[in-house]
């Protein structure tokens, strides 16, 4: 979430104060600053200019040679916008300078034969829109030389402010500067409301009826009529242009304002194109399957969607987003301001089966403040009056059938020592309680009763109360441990295997990544049988990952989308299937510790004396060799090689201990990747670490070298392609002598020159007598038992040997 310092600084006092002071207060009491940009160092440079002299340029048709005087002197610069005429009082980007968006720096350059001392900026270079249809023309009262950042109004500080999904009372600038209040001991200044009313009441010009209070606890709306929708002024657009808003009205922009402001998510209506000029709560009927968003998207609409509606037919999905049929348009002159509470309950599942996500469900869905609608409604009628002209009608339609009444929680004050190892003294509690909205009916004893306030949903008990005062009052104050006892007794450590593969893989070249075990709905059903979220955050999150695939896959787009092609990957991480349907106790899922690791790009790098050479599926085959022998699983795994591997793998193999897969994987078939972004090949194995683990042999023992030389055949056949290798392997070490000690496969081939449905298989046999050396009798015997039984079992064809 951005915040305006200078937003925020319009309800609390900050003077005094660094940006490092207010950025490490706010971290240190939980809404941690994730980014901090300085508007007046991204505009150095920038300054306000007046086009002196405009003129023809020499070389080009479409471009100008004008005379800009920047303040300081007057310059020759070339500019093309169709739009730049003498008199005009212009942003001008001077010699040095960078464009804020693309990063651009402006040099003194020959632009077709003319030298051009800097360039005269359009909307979208400033990073302030979008428009790019010709420059920016300033306001003429300006004073020549101005930095465009106090031009503009941006001097400012942005944060960028990661809040926890319980901080839905933070979701706000007043949010912010409320707590920033109760962290530095300043006063806190709420907007007063000066509403100049008409004298006919609200009610004559419009009627809301709540048909599901359950889900709708409180609507308000205010009316202004007779409003004219043009451009907002500056400071608003400026406002809503700082936190990256795209202005579009004065209406919208007011709404999109109040929103920010408070927290309050409000929404405008048209009341001539509301039919029956009636608002209506309810359920949605089983014939309205779908609506069209103010996006002009049709969108599917949940069963149990709550809609709000005029006397025909759906206008908005409460909530969430209204609709394209009831918009503010320019030709809007009457305005109803919705400002509701929806419960979110009702509105997390609409949105997130309709796979939308805005500001305003973002807030609906984590709870805003009940008692602040009618606030918020006459806000904002107000702002629309100033903006706009109009008249705003006597009162507000409220309807709130059942009261909220504020949660009161018990407080203990002796409790914060117990729990928090440190004294806070009672009247800082106090304080901070106030200054955060809570009320203390008597604080003089130790025993208190704290009203919470509506907009704190995240406060319940006593606990949280003590991490409240905890926050405000300082976590640095908490008495670190200088001694922990640990009792001296055998423990089996459930990390050292996981260690020991993270030795390995980073020993041949792999690189650890960690991924989010939420991933989307599509993600989850690539493999597995996954578990949905009941209260997810985003679409994207909504489902506990099934394998670590999609992870993987994602972290790969990412390095490719900057370019980083050649990626040794690996994670360690859990993954969650269900056993049924539904989840009713931990019996109905599983959890599993698995392993994976990915190669794509290039094995090697063209240079003088090599060839530029891609990672193919040996080079996965003998990663997974190399990390085997590493860990000494080699002796007990063998791998099982198959032509394809379902949705998505092609060239697919498997890891065994016996008849138990241990692993799987292989080329990640095209289409699959290419639908995360990845233009690449991707090679893919996943393992079962609690499988590797059983088959690690712990016990090292010496084993003498061979004292007869070993003697190795070849052979490739021609099999059927549905034929397996672990199959053939598995019969020819039936049916041969002791004599055979091994059966590798090392060549495997497909293609139009061997026939359709057929692949050719080259087999390497090793054979070895403990007893004495083999003769070539004895060998070509045993060989040619083993071709002829191929042959026999498998329907084969042999391809050559020797």
């Amino acid at each position: 979430m951005k915040i305006s310092l200078n937003w925020v600084k319009q309800y609390v006092d900050l003077d005094g104060l660094t940006m490092k002071d207010v950025v490490d207060a706010l971290t240190m009491s939980g809404l941690e600053v994730g980014d901090v940009v300085d508007q007046t160092a991204r505009y150095d440079k920038f300054v306000v200019a007046d086009v002196v002299e405009k003129g023809k340029h020499p070389n080009a048709d479409r471009l100008a040679l004008c005379k800009v005087n920047d303040g300081a002197e007057t310059l020759d610069v070339v500019c093309g916008a169709p739009n730049v005429e003498a008199g005009q009082k212009v942003a001008f980007a001077q010699v040095g300078s960078k464009l804020p968006r693309g990063g651009h720096k402006i040099t003194k350059a020959k632009i077709r034969g003319v030298v051009s001392n800097g360039m005269i900026c359009a909307e979208d270079e400033l990073d302030i829109g979008d428009d790019h249809s010709g420059i920016i023309v300033l306001d003429p009262k300006l004073k020549t030389g101005t930095p465009l950042a106090d031009a503009l109004g941006l001097n400012d500080v942005l944060l960028e402010i990661e809040t926890t999904p319980n901080r839905s009372d933070a979701l706000s600038h007043y949010g912010v500067a409320r707590d920033l209040s109760a962290l530095f001991d300043r006063k806190l200044t709420k907007p007063t409301i000066a509403l100049t009313e008409g004298k006919t009441p609200a009610k004559k010009f419009a009627e809301i009826a709540v048909l599901d209070p359950e889900h709708c606890p409180r609507y308000t709306a205010t009316v202004v009529r007779g409003v004219e929708i043009k451009d907002s002024p500056d400071w608003l657009k400026n406002r809503l242009i700082s936190i990256g808003a795209r202005p579009i009205n004065n209406v919208v922009d007011v709404t999109n304002f109040v929103l920010h402001e408070i927290g309050q998510p409000l929404h405008a209506f048209d009341l001539d194109r509301l039919a029956g000029k009636k608002i209506v709560v309810r359920k949605r009927k089983p014939e309205e399957k779908t609506f069209v968003t103010l996006d002009s998207q049709e969108r599917k609409l949940d069963d149990e969607a709550l809609m709000i509606c005029d006397a025909e037919r759906p206008v908005a999905v409460a909530g969430v987003m209204g609709g394209e049929n009831s918009e503010v348009t320019p030709e809007t002159t009457n305005v109803l301001i919705e400002s509701a509470f929806f419960n979110p309950r009702s509105v997390r599942p609409t949105a997130r089966k309709m796979a939308l996500s805005t500001d305003s469900s973002y807030r609906f869905e984590r709870g805003t403040d009940p008692d602040g609608t009618r606030w918020a409604a006459e806000r904002a009628a107000q702002l629309i009056v100033e903006t706009g002209g109009g008249e705003v009608a006597k009162g507000a339609i409220d309807v709130y059938p059942k009261k909220m009444k504020p949660k009161r929680v018990k407080f203990r004050s002796a409790q914060i020592k117990r729990i928090l190892g440190y004294e806070i003294p009672k009247k800082d509690v106090v304080r901070i309680f106030r200054k955060l909205g809570f009320e203390i009916d008597d604080a003089r004893g130790n025993d208190w009763t704290v009203l919470v306030p509506p907009f704190r949903h995240d406060i319940d008990r006593e606990i949280d109360l003590i991490e409240e005062a905890a926050r405000i009052y300082g976590y640095d104050l908490i008495t670190p441990v200088e001694r922990v006892a640990v009792p001296m007794i055998s423990t089996v450590d459930q990390t050292a295997f996981a260690d020991e593969i993270r030795a390995a893989l980073s020993g041949i070249g792999f690189r650890e990544i960690l991924c989010n075990p939420l991933v989307s709905e599509r993600e989850a059903e690539l493999s597995g049988k996954s578990i949905p979220l009941q209260n997810p955050g985003t679409v994207d999150m909504s489902r506990l990952r099934t394998s670590l695939f999609a992870g993987m896959l994602s972290t790969i787009k990412r390095n490719v989308n900057v370019n980083e092609r050649s990626l040794r990957l690996f994670e360690i991480g859990a993954t969650f299937n269900a056993r049924k349907d539904e989840i009713k106790s931990f019996d109905d899922f599983f959890e599993e510790r698995r392993l994976a690791i990915a190669m794509t790009g290039d094995a090697s790098k063209k240079t003088w004396r090599t060839e530029k050479r891609a990672y193919d599926v040996f080079d996965l085959k003998g990663a997974l060799g190399a990390f085997s022998a590493a860990l000494r699983l080699d002796n007990s795994l063998r791998d099982c090689y198959y032509d394809s591997g379902g949705r998505l793998f092609d060239h697919y193999f498997e890891t065994k201990r016996g008849k138990t897969v241990v692993g799987y994987g292989g080329r990640v078939k095209r289409e699959v990747a290419e639908s995360f972004d990845v233009d690449q090949e991707v090679f893919f194995f996943e393992l079962l670490i609690d499988e590797l683990f059983a088959a690690r042999k712990t016990d090292t023992r010496y084993a003498a070298p061979p004292r007869y030389p070993k003697v190795f055949k070849d052979a490739a056949f021609l099999l059927d392609a549905s034929v397996k290798f672990e199959d053939v392997r598995n019969f020819i070490e039936k049916e041969s002598s002791d004599l055979l000690k091994a059966v590798t496969l090392f060549d495997l081939f497909e293609g139009e020159s061997i026939g359709a449905g057929k692949k050719s298989a080259a087999l390497s046999f090793e054979f070895y007598d403990e007893g004495g050396t083999l003769t070539d009798d004895e060998v070509e015997k045993e060989f040619f038992s083993i071709i002829e039984n191929v042959k026999t079992r498998f329907n084969a064809a042999l391809r050559g040997g020797s």
